[in-house]
């Protein structure tokens, strides 16, 4: 699977979730990891509608390590 399928893949998949850190109501991120190996994110405001951004494992990891780290 390359990122161009895993992104329609994601775009109809189950299995979105909001942060349970996330203290805004209309204004946050989601995540779908239920495509193995490729993370999906898409903006919570506009759901199913939403341009869905594709990240393999290790791209994510790197971007979540570095998010940690400021």
């Amino acid at each position: 699977m390359n990122t161009d399928t895993a992104r329609l893949a994601l775009t109809d998949a189950a299995g979105w979730r909001k942060s349970s850190r996330s203290a805004w109501q209309n204004g946050c991120v989601e995540l779908n990891g239920s495509i193995s190996g490729y993370m999906g994110v898409r903006d919570s405001k506009l759901g199913a509608d939403s341009p869905v951004l594709v990240f393999n494992l290790a791209e994510m990891q790197a971007f979540l390590g570095r998010v940690k780290n400021g």
